[in-house]
């Protein structure tokens, strides 16, 4: 990125600016800081709040000095890319730090546990020790969920509830859950990993406390009146459905029928699709190494929020990149297996594409401390997007009244599958309506219900 670029950027997870190199110690730890979490750029001679290029005097004595002080105070060593690069008529240093491969860096004289960094924003915090845990994982293949910190034995499985929940895959066995990781061989004996305790032991929390879902409905736009209030200690899996249902309840959910139709659709303020996305997210992501707060979902007057423990996979930058990088392996193989999960890394965009057709306002995706919330606003912004097909089949509508899903397939046309499926969509969101007397009705037509 060229340096027109940057000094337009405002600070973050992965930038910084310094006025000066006066003060050894933030530099360092800023560096430390990208290092254990996913990377970035410090650029020395430039003012922070006003970006404001001040330059350096002396940029080659400066660089120098900087690739001293980091190799000889930063442990493990690592290797940042150091350059000058001229803005106008003046200097700038630029250290470029890439995100390590031997976390937990720290500074050596002052040791692991009070120097070892994690940039949250654009902000270094001093990482606790079960995020110093959570650094020093990232060295071995295995994520948590497929470590076994007990040895619990495959009796401590509650196959009853596996086997309810696969009955569509057939009998599940013990080489089933070895497959999907839920069990693992430890020498002679077939032991729980951390992602079965988690997806099915009775007793979970009895090993991770804070592996649940608090929800609560909240009055106004903070947490001072609250509503509702339920927390679900049931095993993971469940808790999608049950937290769907609590969110169900105090959302605003409208009911659509369409004349002469037995039946109703919800309309949600926020897209279903959405939502249950970011639940299960929340879910799969989660880092349950970190003691002291469970998933958190919040709804306010004016917007949702989902939050679970854990920063983003170290080394990812943004959510929005679209790369998939697993935290949870054991979890996110059952919930691809159980089809809460459609397909790898997709999540995100879903989340984006559902909320910008419904015409809401971007979703906010940010670090909260040592947590991960996704916030959904209420207010719709726009009209609910379309494009120039489905928008095709809303003229076709308004012009010619009810019309059957061959009719309007020969007006757009399209083929009449494609067509049901736009159809389907159109019905989900509120704009089109059914009219029919059951679901397999030959002679179903349809209706513009909001013109757009």
């Amino acid at each position: 990125m060229k340096i027109e670029q940057l000094l337009k950027l405002n600070e973050g997870k992965c930038l910084e600016f310094k006025q000066n190199a006066e003060s050894k110690t933030r530099i360092l730890s800023t560096i430390i800081a990208f290092a254990n979490t996913s990377g970035g750029k410090l650029l020395i001679g430039v003012e922070d709040k006003t970006r404001h290029v001040l330059g350096i005097e002396n940029p080659t004595e400066l660089e120098e000095k900087m690739a001293n002080i980091i190799n000889d105070n930063i442990t493990p060593q690592i290797s940042p890319n150091i350059e000058i690069l001229t803005w106008k008529d003046r200097n700038i240093v630029l250290i470029e730090v890439f995100p390590g491969a031997t976390k937990p860096y720290f500074i050596k004289k002052k040791g692991e546990h009070d120097s070892t960094y994690i940039r949250v924003g654009s902000t270094n915090r001093l990482a606790d020790r079960f995020m110093i845990e959570s650094l020093r994982r990232t060295r071995s293949i295995k994520t948590f969920d497929e470590e076994f910190g007990s040895e619990l034995s495959s009796d401590n499985i509650d196959f009853r509830l596996a086997s309810e929940l696969f009955l569509n895959k057939g009998e599940i066995t013990k080489n089933h859950l070895l497959t999907l990781g839920v069990l693992a061989k430890l020498n002679d004996k077939v032991v729980v990993t951390n992602g079965g305790i988690l997806l099915f032991c009775p007793q979970k929390e009895l090993y991770f406390p804070d592996a649940w879902v608090q929800a609560g409905s909240f009055r106004g736009l903070d947490k001072t009146h609250i509503r509702d209030a339920h927390n679900f200690h049931s095993p993971l899996v469940q808790a999608v459905d049950e937290a769907m249902d609590f969110i169900r309840k105090h959302l605003n959910v409208g009911i659509v029928i369409a004349d002469n139709d037995v039946r109703h659709k919800e309309v949600w303020s926020i897209p279903y699709k959405a939502i249950r996305e970011a639940v299960i997210n929340a879910i799969v992501h989660a880092d349950y190494s970190l003691a002291g707060s469970p998933i958190r979902i919040a709804i306010f007057d004016d917007r949702l929020e989902i939050e679970n423990p854990g920063l983003l996979p170290f080394g990812l930058k943004t959510i929005k990149e679209g790369v998939s990088k697993i935290r949870n392996r054991v979890i996110a193989r059952v919930f691809h297996e159980l089809g809460f999960i459609e397909r790898w890394g997709s999540g995100i965009q879903r989340i984006l594409s559902e909320c910008r057709e419904a015409g809401l306002a971007e979703p906010i995706f940010e670090e909260i401390g040592t947590h991960f919330r996704v916030t959904f606003f209420k207010q719709q912004l726009t009209a609910p997007e379309l494009d120039a097909t489905n928008r095709a089949i809303c003229v076709a509508l308004r012009d010619d009244g009810l019309l059957s899903t061959k009719e309007i397939a020969q007006k757009i046309s399209l083929s009449d599958r494609q067509t049901r499926f736009r159809l389907i969509k159109l019905v989900e969101k509120g704009i089109v309506g059914e009219i029919s007397k059951g679901v397999t009705d030959p002679d179903k037509k349809y209706v513009l219900k909001k013109d757009v």
